[in-house]
């Protein structure tokens, strides 16, 4: 979290067991507008341990998960909410999610493909049904690169509200109708991290993302490469910044 006013923050956990989602909850309940638990992820590693999309064949297991938390967080201000991805029956889809509402889950986020499925279109039909199966709020995921993007999908799906993860990596600007990454944006980030110091891992690993449509495929290369802080802001500093236009600062991520 860069600062205090930024929000609403929610938390997502990687869980699979009732007692310890809620601690971890209980753990960052004040820190955050709610929880959330991912039921959606749909690599190899966190399905064979029992966590992302995994859980979405066992909902009894996500509305206790979800319950257990309700149980202990009573707050009505703090969310406890869930993100799938569909099952390849849309009626037991349909089921999950009414029983993660039973639960008492705020909301649910709903990534229209199967975990087996990958650059396949996003089901939105799929998505207005389970909608239209509720009364709870729904968030609709997948393929929401563009503010068109996130327009066509709510006007088709009807849904209270859309998600995009990787277009928000590529594009953190997305909702103020840019297509691509701002340069004014980049430099807000370098200064933002200056002050939080992030590892450098996470500090380059975003820059990748965000520069991924202004950077040529040769610069991007070595870019991607690169190894330590110095070696980015110097990059940047001749090949994508005006001359002393860079943020500068003894920190972060070396």
């Amino acid at each position: 979290m860069s600062y205090e006013e930024d929000g609403p923050l929610i938390v997502q956990f990687a869980a699979k067991d009732p007692v310890i989602f809620s601690e971890a909850s209980l753990l960052v309940y004040g820190k955050c507008a709610g929880v959330d638990i991912n039921c959606g992820c749909p690599q190899r590693w966190a399905m064979e341990e029992g966590y992302g999309s995994h859980l979405i064949k066992k909902p009894e297991l996500v509305a206790e998960m979800v319950s257990s938390a309700k149980r202990r967080i009573t707050d009505p201000d703090f969310t406890i909410s869930t993100k799938i991805r569909l099952l390849d029956d849309l009626r037991e889809t349909v089921d999950l999610c009414r029983q993660i509402e039973a639960a008492g889950a705020d909301f649910i986020t709903v990534h229209g493909r199967t975990p087996k499925q990958r650059s396949e279109p996003v089901d939105l039909e799929a998505i207005k049904i389970i909608k239209e199966s509720l009364n709870i709020p729904v968030i609709a995921n997948g393929d929401i690169y563009t503010i068109d993007d996130a327009e066509r999908v709510g006007e088709i799906t009807k849904v209270d509200g859309v998600m995009s993860a990787r277009g928000m990596l590529e594009n953190p600007a997305m909702f103020f109708g840019y297509t691509k990454t701002p340069r004014e944006c980049v430099k807000r980030y370098i200064e933002i991290a200056q002050l939080k110091e992030p590892r450098f891992m996470t500090f380059h690993h975003h820059l990748v993302f965000m520069l991924e449509k202004s950077l040529p495929k040769p610069k991007r290369k070595v870019f991607n490469n690169l190894r330590n802080k110095e070696a980015v802001l110097e990059f940047l500093s001749e090949h994508y910044f005006a001359q002393d236009e860079l943020p500068r600062s003894e920190g972060p991520c070396s």
